[in-house]
């Protein structure tokens, strides 16, 4: 199988290949310049993957939630590459990757609230199980909204929680979930482990660890169903087609 996922929602612009097993990954955090960056940086991988667009199998992307221009362009990019090399796309929530990331990093832990930074004072958040497959699945629905309105599912009673609105929003996230800062006291080290968790951003080689088994299944959609998705605005925009 041979995938390439793209990610630039956040400040971390990555890219990723996926090929016959082996994933060859780059990234990078900045503030702005991702349109410059994306594009060398998936040539680099094919080149040093050996393969060529029109050789992959499927092109997956972050969907969203995430910065207004940062995830059209996710978007834009892709429907070029797929439309050039004629395969299909998978869209990949962004909130997923991130819940993916903490998912593998500690195979102990079972369920992640993820809560990004939406700037404006809000957050883009939602809460994810670990499936029987180990592939994080969505408990509910996505949201954006104050750092107060955050809440766990019901019947839950605490999560790991992970991404960069806990540090943005420290203190309104503790008072709204306590039970999501279990990681620190589970681990006696507030100092690294939680600080860790809490710097996490989406990245593509979890994006394509999402996104493989549906390329294996044949869960492609066209470029053109490659749409993002932004919450703020509860609508999903879809970005014209290169020519």
């Amino acid at each position: 199988m041979r995938v390439l996922a793209l990610d630039t929602a956040t400040e971390n612009c990555t890219a990723a290949v996926l090929i016959d097993g082996r994933v060859l990954a780059r990234e990078i955090e900045i503030e702005r310049g991702h349109a410059e960056r994306i594009l060398p940086m998936i040539d680099e991988l094919l080149v040093e993957a050996g393969t060529t667009l029109g050789s992959l199998d499927g092109i997956a992307f972050g969907r969203g939630p995430g910065s207004f221009t940062g995830v059209r362009l996710a978007v834009t990019v892709t429907q070029g590459l797929a439309f050039g090399a004629g395969v299909g796309v998978v869209p990949i929530s962004d909130l997923r990757a991130v819940a993916q990331r903490a998912l593998n990093h500690d195979p102990t832990i079972n369920r992640v609230l993820v809560c990004n930074d939406a700037r404006m004072s809000e957050v883009y958040w939602a809460c994810y199980e670990r499936g029987v497959d180990g592939l994080a699945t969505l408990e509910g629905d996505e949201h954006v909204g104050k750092p107060l309105t955050v809440a766990l599912p019901e019947g839950w009673t605490d999560a790991v929680g992970v991404g960069r609105g806990f540090t943005a929003y420290a203190d309104d996230l503790r008072t709204a979930v306590p039970g999501a800062f279990t990681y620190e006291a589970r681990t006696g080290d507030p100092s690294v482990a939680a600080q860790a968790y809490e710097r996490f951003l989406p990245r593509a080689v979890e994006i394509i660890s999402l996104a493989a088994p549906e390329v294996a299944g044949g869960r492609l959609v066209s470029a053109e169903g490659a749409i993002p998705i932004y919450l703020r605005d509860n609508v999903a925009h879809v970005a014209k087609p290169k020519t």
